[in-house]
């Protein structure tokens, strides 16, 4: 059965990993964890760094996305709706008209 950590658990281990103080079969034999998956760890951790200082950026472009397609989804609406009103009114379906 695997057994399975918690990203705060990770986190504090691969900080121990760059603080240079222990190798990682130190740190893997204290934490009673394979070293490669402490390794691997680390590696996913120094890939992820660029993208922590690219969020703000990437963040206000999808706000904006989605700002933009709000609004085109809310002129769809009130054109369909002008649409369904005239079809009723058309058809004579429309209670509203007697």
């Amino acid at each position: 059965m695997n057994k399975t950590y918690n990203p705060a658990f990770k986190a504090r281990l691969v900080q121990e990993l760059l603080k240079e103080t222990k190798t990682i079969s130190q740190l893997a034999a204290e934490q009673g964890i394979h070293p490669n998956l402490l390794g691997t760890w680390k590696t996913t951790a120094l890939q992820g760094l660029p993208s922590l200082f690219e969020r703000r950026d990437s963040l206000e472009a999808v706000q904006t996305a989605h700002e933009q397609h709000t609004q085109e989804l809310y002129a769809q609406i009130g054109r369909l709706t002008t649409q369904v009103a005239w079809l009723r009114k058309k058809s004579g379906l429309d209670p509203d008209q007697k």
